[in-house]
């Protein structure tokens, strides 16, 4: 019984980051506002506005307050 618990700790251990969140910055195709997302962008109604990924979301935020794209 033991074994197979370890090798389950193992598992989800290894599964666990397949699930880490990454958060873009997208700028909408019609109103130019940037927002963070948790989705990549399609490139239709929301453009990707950096190939950069970002791990939690405030550091996404301020990455896009310092975007050139979303000071207007």
């Amino acid at each position: 019984m033991q074994k197979y618990l370890i090798a389950g700790l193992l598992v989800a251990g290894m599964v666990s980051p397949a699930f880490a969140a990454e958060f873009y910055v997208a700028q909408s195709a019609t109103t130019h506002k940037c927002s963070v997302t948790a989705k990549k962008p399609d490139g239709k109604s929301m453009m990707l506005i950096s190939n950069e990924t970002f791990k939690t979301k405030p550091d996404a935020m301020k990455a896009m307050k310092g975007m050139n794209e979303c000071k207007a």
